[in-house]
């Protein structure tokens, strides 16, 4: 049974119905383009129907009641795509109106205070069961969008692949051949000038081959992992870029580990530091440091040594971070965006790591890779 003062509450409701919602409708955030505005009277009226039968109900029935219009009314602010701000401000503005209308039943503040309690419930499980359907919602078209970018993506590099799997093969062989005469010259005429930076800009574009090559995973015909020393190998990258490190006035600072000697294939390793230390190069060229500066250091860490390419250039933008290891990506203008890209792949083949982290004073990229065995004659584990 109720109590006088709570059928005199419903009454009231009941009573004023229209007129709240109207007052309502007056101070709520809507807009021109949402599809469902004409259904915002109805909402109204359906949310006041769940404070009109509240006594009437069950705790369990009641929020069986409330859960179904939240996720009505949340269904459609997907669909209206409308700000969760928004909503969640005018479904408050609802139950400011109710509190304001309260003063005017003139019933005793106990039987107030228990109504506003009760109100507070239904609204705050209406927001509850809106707000967790509209989240639910908006995160499955995200996971459906990513899905379909991703897989766009994934079809982008497939076809990349069996395009250049198709026609690279066939650049090779005139290559080849090229350099394979290069070599006879060389034997012939040993003192021709030109011949050694010819031939390194044809070794090169062999790599550049490679590069693509790589997209479509497939290996070179007759390549075969082999030993080679680190710092060595370091050193032949700096005197390969040495003209444009004189040309960009790039200081050099260099403190690397005992001499370390891996497993793998050594012309990819030299590859993946010339196209870190040449970026480095080009954003320093392009900073006003007045001190550009370059560092490369080395520590063994148990089985693996770690190797720190730094610059002290200007900071990675934090949108960026996430994308300098994704192919096609590149802030150059004649850039393929591959470089970084196949620099990982290299790493991640030879059961490495890359890493880069970058602050205002400096940019670093860390690699880790594996020490070889002691000795030569160790079972060597294959490099997937």
């Amino acid at each position: 049974m109720f109590t006088e003062e709570q059928t005199d509450l419903i009454d009231f409701f009941n009573q004023n119905k229209q007129k709240l919602i109207q007052e309502w409708e007056k101070v709520i955030v809507t807009t021109e383009a949402d599809p469902f505005k004409l259904k915002i009277h109805e909402n109204g009226k359906a949310l006041l129907e769940v404070l009109l039968n509240m006594h009437n109900m069950s705790e369990q029935e009641l929020l069986d009641f409330i859960e179904k219009i939240a996720i009505d009314v949340s269904e459609e602010r997907v669909l209206a795509d409308i700000n969760l701000g928004d909503f969640v401000y005018n479904v408050n503005l609802g139950r400011t109106v109710l509190y304001s209308s309260l003063s005017k039943v003139g019933i005793p503040w106990s039987v107030m205070q228990d109504a506003i309690n009760k109100i507070n419930f239904c609204f705050d499980k209406f927001l509850y069961y809106a707000v967790s359907h509209y989240s639910a919602a908006k995160n499955k078209i995200i996971e459906e969008k990513t899905m379909h970018i991703d897989s766009t993506h994934q079809d982008r590099l497939t076809l990349l692949g069996q395009m250049t799997s198709s026609f690279i093969h066939e650049f090779r062989n005139p290559l080849t051949s090229v350099q394979g005469f290069i070599q006879l010259l060389k034997a012939d005429y040993p003192n021709m000038k030109y011949l050694d930076i010819i031939s390194s800009e044809l070794d090169q574009l062999n790599f550049r081959i490679s590069q693509f090559l790589l997209l479509s995973k497939k290996e070179l015909i007759g390549k075969e992992k082999d030993f080679f020393n680190l710092n060595k190998l370091i050193d032949e990258v700096l005197n390969f870029l040495y003209p444009s490190i004189l040309d960009g006035k790039v200081k050099i600072r260099k403190e690397l580990s005992d001499d370390i000697t891996l497993n793998g294939y050594a012309d990819e390793i030299r590859q993946v530091f010339i196209n870190i230390i040449f970026n480095a190069i080009d954003v320093l060229n392009h900073d006003e440091n007045p001190n550009p500066t370059i560092e490369i250091n080395s520590c063994l860490e148990e089985q693996s040594i770690k190797i720190n390419i730094s610059n002290n250039g200007p900071v990675i933008p934090a949108e960026l971070r996430k994308s300098i290891f994704e192919p096609f990506f590149t802030t150059k203008k004649l850039g393929t965006g591959l470089g970084l890209f196949v620099c990982k792949e290299i790493i991640e083949k030879h059961k490495g790591n890359l890493e880069c982290d970058t602050s205002p004073d400096k940019t670093t990229f860390s690699i880790l890779l594996p020490v070889a065995a002691a000795s030569s004659n160790d079972q060597e584990e294959e490099i997937s």
